[in-house]
């Protein structure tokens, strides 16, 4: 317990990191306009990185004997409670109030991690888009591993295909299925580096469920870059995403099954990077439709904090005090 309270302080003496003023200048003007009032208690939040939560998805696969015991013990809880429309027993993701990170666990080969530490917003699309036994799904931008880890935490796919572009980030994605999936069900995975706006013309109709957590800004890390002229570029190549995610739905659309469904997710506050995409999509496809969240939405509406006034297909995770979790937008579509 005390080597924890050290390891978790160790942390905390890193997360002391650098606030990028091109970025915060740039998001500063973007997100007053878009969110008025609630952007000044979010950037509170994203700006100092000693508030932040950390969830711990427990792995099915390997799970030790008295860990759920020891996170109740310092204060965790659940973080998917109450009647949610699909919350299969054997995912297990635990927070707590208090800000600070649980230890890390190292790569070790031939040794499964026995959990992942991650936002724990970004377990709403994997609740979404609601996998059951025996589905065909695709995650169309799965590096760096996280939701399709919590996929296979819900149920055990007939297939699962993991695409990444980024050579790079592909490695850590592989690392990270090896690290918490056991031998027989890595059979069932196929880890490929394709484009993924050409995946739906080489795979049409293949998948019943399609998982687009898209490239985006991502505003947390953005906001700490040490790299000035990379920040600077990023910022400038911003006005590019909202294309590439609209062609990577379009791709996602034919990769899906009629009747299959479909969820969109990004990191970003930005409204063209989310609301706006989605709404490209509703009009200029004729045989997709948007399928209600809101019932998923108010289930855990006492962890997380939502923006009002969305669309029953979509919700924005908000980070707040007590309550950091996000940004995380989630968007629902279905293929008629």
């Amino acid at each position: 317990f005390l080597l924890s309270l050290k390891l978790e302080n160790k942390t905390k003496g890193k997360l002391q990191k650098q606030i990028c003023q091109v970025v915060l200048d740039h998001f500063e003007k973007q997100y007053t306009t878009e969110l008025g009032d609630t952007w000044t208690s979010v950037r509170d939040v994203l700006t100092y990185p000693l508030c932040w939560q950390y969830g711990i998805l427990l792995n099915k696969f390997s799970q030790p004997a008295g860990l759920e015991d020891t996170l109740l013990v310092k204060g965790y809880h659940p973080a998917f409670r109450g009647p949610l429309p699909y919350l299969p027993a054997s995912l297990k993701c635990y927070i707590r109030r208090t800000p600070g990170r649980f230890p890390a666990q190292k790569h070790q080969a031939g040794k499964l991690k026995e959990y992942y530490l991650l936002n724990a917003a970004s377990l709403l699309p994997v609740l979404a888009l609601e996998v059951k036994d025996g589905e065909d799904v695709l995650d169309l931008c799965a590096a760096p591993g996280g939701k399709s880890i919590a996929v296979l935490q819900c149920a055990y796919p007939g297939s699962f295909h993991c695409n990444e572009y980024d050579a790079l980030r592909s490695r850590w994605l592989k690392q990270t299925i090896e690290s918490f999936i056991p031998d027989p069900l890595i059979n069932l995975i196929t880890v490929s580096e394709l484009d993924g706006r050409q995946v739906g013309d080489l795979k049409p109709e293949l998948y019943d469920k399609v998982l687009v957590d898209a490239p985006c800004s991502n505003d947390r890390s953005w906001l700490f870059s040490s790299d000035i002229q990379q920040a600077t570029l990023r910022l400038m190549q911003r006005k590019e995403l909202p294309s590439l995610q609209f062609q990577l739905l379009r791709s996602a659309i034919k990769a899906l099954r009629p009747g299959g469904l479909l969820v969109y997710s990004t990191c970003t506050l930005s409204q063209a990077e989310n609301s706006d995409v989605i709404n490209l999509i509703l009009n200029s496809c004729s045989n997709i439709r948007p399928v209600d969240i809101s019932e998923m939405a108010k289930a855990v509406s006492q962890e997380f904090a939502f923006l009002r006034g969305m669309q029953q297909h979509e919700l924005l995770v908000l980070p707040e005090k007590g309550r950091t979790w996000g940004p995380m937008y989630v968007a629902k579509l279905k293929k008629m």
